[in-house]
């Protein structure tokens, strides 16, 4: 059944995309569908027709994941896409050499439709790719030496920390756990490999956390910190995923009608 499922889905896929998406011309015989031909995608991931063929009947063998990367990359397969099919034909997709430190323009645009509400981008190594106004007011005016604020790094080696939070001993329990799954994700991030090892030779906290491997999934917390101009403010932080970049949106609320509301509110208009 599966096997039918993946033939299904590659014909489906072939079908969707024109040729004019990937640079050829129409010029010639007429086609009889929109869509490519068996042999252009072949050629397009370097196999033969047949081989090609075998597999949109549901007859081929099972294919290897560097023959469904090939596939993926003919057939213009965005990220969930690509999981898609290697879900299908029983394989778990082997992710990316690192991790993507680039916001989607689209999320980067939502950011900036929130005006009461602090949110932040972070990729899989605590990188801050993207953040509004009200973020930068609650969480510092500026990224660290070298562009790039990594709040891993601020929460363990106290670098650009800008006020003490109520969560900073779970939250660094939260972080342990998110790098550990990075550092199993991108085993050849060269950049992930620098920060874990400043961050055990800088931290005794960080190198004891990460022995006791923790667990934790972003959710709704609250939290209590001490800004250092509007004072005590009670959050709400509450996380949504970007998987498709192994990336989260945190986004930094307070109650409505709540002190800390009417002081996002005042920050908001002081960022804008």
């Amino acid at each position: 059944m599966a096997r039918q499922e993946m033939a299904r889905y590659l014909r489906e896929r072939r079908a969707a995309l024109r040729p004019q998406d990937i640079g050829l011309t129409t010029t010639g015989s007429a086609r009889r569908t929109a869509g490519l031909r068996r042999e252009e995608v072949a050629e397009l991931a370097h196999m033969s027709v047949d081989y090609y063929a075998r597999l949109e009947q549901g007859r081929g063998p099972r294919p290897s994941a560097r023959i469904l990367d090939a596939l993926a990359g003919a057939l213009r397969l965005a990220p969930a896409e690509r999981s898609h099919l290697f879900r299908l034909a029983g394989s778990s997709a082997p992710p990316g050499v690192s991790a993507v430190r680039q916001v989607r323009p689209h999320v980067a645009r939502m950011l900036e439709r929130l005006p009461e509400t602090g949110a932040i981008v972070t990729d899989a190594t605590y990188d801050v790719v993207a953040w509004n106004p009200l973020a930068r007011a609650l969480l510092g005016a500026g990224p660290a030496a070298g562009g790039v604020t990594n709040l891993a790094r601020r929460r363990f080696l106290g670098r650009d920390r800008m006020y003490e939070s109520s969560s900073a001993e779970e939250f660094g329990h939260i972080v342990v756990a998110r790098l550990r799954r990075a550092a199993d994700r991108y085993p050849h991030d060269r950049r992930l490999a620098a920060l874990l090892a400043e961050l055990h030779a800088g931290s005794e906290e960080f190198s004891q956390i990460w022995q006791a491997r923790p667990v934790h999934d972003p959710g709704h917390r609250t939290k209590v910190i001490d800004h250092p101009e509007a004072g005590t403010l009670r959050l709400n932080c509450d996380v949504l995923l970007v998987p498709e970049d192994d990336q989260e949106v945190v986004l930094i609320t307070a109650d409505p009608g709540s002190p800390a509301a009417r002081t996002l509110r005042r920050l908001a208009g002081q960022a804008a």
